[in-house]
């Protein structure tokens, strides 16, 4: 009889048996790869995540035929998506008598681990099962998981699984009803999701409000004394503003002056919502969350996916700072270790996993270039929430002459933990001491026109963080909700910009569905998954909650309505879209010259077959399309890459106008 262990991933199979087996080798079959241990007669098999989906029966599968109704009463079906994998595990449960569920712990994680046991039960349904837990792929923590084996937690399980479900009824049933009724079928539908549709009106909202925003003038009046500027309070009226500039003399009087030294708090130890919003400086969530979990199972870093933000106190603190003593991070630990270790610590604290932290020192040169800026930021985060907090030297002055002004000073007197997380920006202002009641000579003075400024757009950190706030999706799903809104062009750039095709959806949706858009259902089933987690509530009351929710959002909306509201914004889309790739106008008609390719590729015309006109380009090299501009037939200028050189062709008119010319 055999001992079978499943992990999550083939990567952290390997590492698993590479820490408890030193005779393990690598096998193959069905081209899975999977490791054996002879001497203990052990099996590590390493999944690809889930390996089964749920879904619907194929025979609504026909967005057009088949009643969105259908959807709402259907049955979910279970596929396995990964069939050799499962091919494997038929093929070594036979003969197994224990089973150890080694995948991540987190909801996921323990349903993926079921999905595999429910395909090892069909040929062996006694076998003994147990679970490990563990926050790293370290020798320490794989091998107390394995000392110390748990029960599989079937509430944790059903908590990701009924998520699973409400989420493809609600993403299918809203996603059909919206790509129907604006005839977007095949590749180009229209995603809607219960998350997906909150998050999305919250940019498109912030748009407005900037769209909306009225900027208003308001003057401010400064005058310099030893070299620095202090300012008046707020004029609505420059009139008001410029006699109070009149009535100042040629001295000010300090009505008060405050020199202090204050701590500035070092950062708190990183959560996944905390780290996807650091990293989102230098890439992607998306791509950020897959390195950190590369990191994970190569065994650099902790469980990248967790809510907490406190370190637990079984966590040896100092001995994970003196591992850089011998690494790039050399002076940064040796800073730290130079002073009484006392940890930062933010409001979440949970028991599951603790912060992200890093497990093993790694060289610039064993990484690729993306996985050493994650690394980077995770141990430079680590330290900094150790190290001593920073202090400043802060001054205020208020100074007298027919008004009051204000200055204030600060400077960075010892760096602290900001010595070791560079990412943080900061300026400092230098003012001199002043002396109660000293009068001082007024060196200039000045009147300046300012505007109030609309809100910023939110950066893809801030909308996670947001995201967080109102309970909108989780910390393992909130960076896949963000891509799939950029996927579906409902949104482009950082900051965050949301485009027609979002404001006609969300304003489609408020119209004949609000209640789709706002967070309060969303996070309100959010809470019942937790208490599904704790055995508090059955998953099935909580399906049959959200399905009755969902029934009496689709009774209300009218489709005709919906669909007109829709089709407006595509267009409008669409028409921004080719002027904005287009090389200019037609020189024929009204219409806009863009790159088509049949047999060739030449530049024509978008209101083609009325409209014939057409200009060659050459068939080889990439096109570059500048933001120059001829003068004489206002189109845009253009470059031909051809390995490494560059062909500058201008202005494609004017150059098939010479060649004409001279042929």
């Amino acid at each position: 009889m055999s001992w079978l262990i499943i992990s999550e991933k083939d990567k952290s199979a390997k590492r698993i048996a590479s820490i408890l087996f030193r005779d393990f080798k690598t096998l193959s079959k069905y081209g899975v790869r999977y490791y054996f241990s002879r001497s203990n007669d052990v099996y590590v098999v390493g999944l690809r995540g889930h390996i089964m989906d749920i879904d619907f029966p194929s025979d609504l599968n026909d967005w057009r035929r088949t009643p969105i109704e259908e959807l709402l009463k259907a049955r979910f079906i279970k596929k396995i998506r990964e069939k050799n994998i499962a091919k494997l595990l038929v093929d070594l449960a036979g003969d197994a008598d224990r089973v150890t569920i080694a995948t991540d712990y987190d909801r996921e994680g323990e349903l993926i681990g079921l999905e595999a046991l429910s395909i090892i039960r069909r040929v062996n349904p006694n076998v003994r099962v147990d679970r490990v837990r563990f926050s790293a792929l370290t020798c320490e923590d794989i091998k107390n998981a394995f000392r110390n084996p748990v029960n599989v937690d079937y509430n944790l399980a059903k908590s990701a699984e009924v998520r699973q479900k409400i989420d493809l009824l609600w993403g299918a049933v809203l996603t059909r009803l919206l790509s129907i009724s604006a005839n977007r079928l095949g590749k180009d539908f229209l995603s809607v999701g219960r998350v997906q549709s909150p998050t999305l009106r919250i940019i498109v909202e912030r748009e407005e409000e900037i769209r909306n925003f009225k900027s208003r003038n308001y003057w401010e009046i400064a005058i310099r004394v030893k070299g620095i500027y202090a300012w008046s309070r707020r004029f609505e009226e420059e009139e008001k503003a410029r006699n109070v500039l009149e009535g100042i003399g040629e001295y000010a009087k300090v009505l008060s002056f405050e020199k202090k030294i204050i701590e500035e708090n070092k950062p708190i130890p990183f959560n996944t919502t905390e780290f996807l919003k650091e990293a989102s400086r230098f890439m992607n969530p998306d791509k950020a969350m897959r390195i950190a979990e590369d990191l994970y199972m190569s065994g650099y870093i902790s469980y990248p996916r967790t809510d907490n933000t406190v370190y637990p106190k079984t966590l040896n603190l100092k001995s994970i700072a003196e591992m850089f003593l011998d690494s790039d991070f050399r002076s940064e630990a040796e800073f730290v270790l130079s002073y009484d270790i006392a940890p930062s610590r933010g409001k979440k604290e949970t028991k599951d996993h603790p912060p992200i932290y890093p497990t093993a020192v790694a060289f610039k040169e064993d990484l690729k270039k993306d996985e050493w800026i994650i690394y980077e930021l995770i141990v430079r985060r680590f330290l900094s929430t150790i190290a001593p907090k920073a202090l400043w030297e802060i001054k205020r002055v208020e100074l007298s002459c027919n008004e009051v002004f204000k200055a204030k000073g600060r400077r960075l007197i010892f760096d602290g933990w900001r010595r070791i997380y560079r990412y943080v920006e900061f300026d400092q202002n230098i003012i001199p001491d002043f002396k109660v009641g000293e009068i001082v000579r007024i060196e200039e003075k000045r009147i300046e026109k300012r505007k109030t400024k609309p809100p910023q757009r939110y950066t893809v950190g801030r909308i996670i963080k947001v995201m967080e706030s109102l309970g909108l999706g989780t910390k393992s799903t909130r960076h896949e909700i963000l891509k799939k809104l950029y996927d579906r062009k409902y949104i482009y750039g950082n900051p965050i910009r949301p485009t027609n095709t979002a404001f006609a959806v969300i304003s489609a949706l408020k119209k004949n569905a609000e209640k789709i858009t706002l967070p309060d259902m969303t996070s309100e089933l959010e809470r019942d998954m937790d208490m599904i987690a704790e055995g508090k509530l059955d998953d099935r009351d909580v399906f049959m909650k959200s399905l009755r929710f969902l029934k009496d959002v689709i009774s209300c909306i009218d489709v005709d309505e919906l669909g007109r509201s829709l089709r407006e914004g595509i267009e409008m889309d669409e028409s921004l879209r080719i002027e904005r790739e287009s090389i200019g106008r037609c020189p024929e008609c009204d219409g806009f010259l863009i790159i088509k390719r049949f047999d060739k590729r030449f530049i024509g015309c978008t209101n083609y077959p009325k409209c014939r006109f057409s200009l060659p380009l050459p068939q080889h090299g990439r096109i570059k399309i500048t933001s120059d501009v001829c003068e004489k037939h206002m189109l845009k200028k253009i470059k031909i890459r051809i390995k490494d050189r560059i062909w500058d062709l201008g202005c494609p008119l004017c150059n098939y106008l010479k060649w004409k010319k001279e042929n």
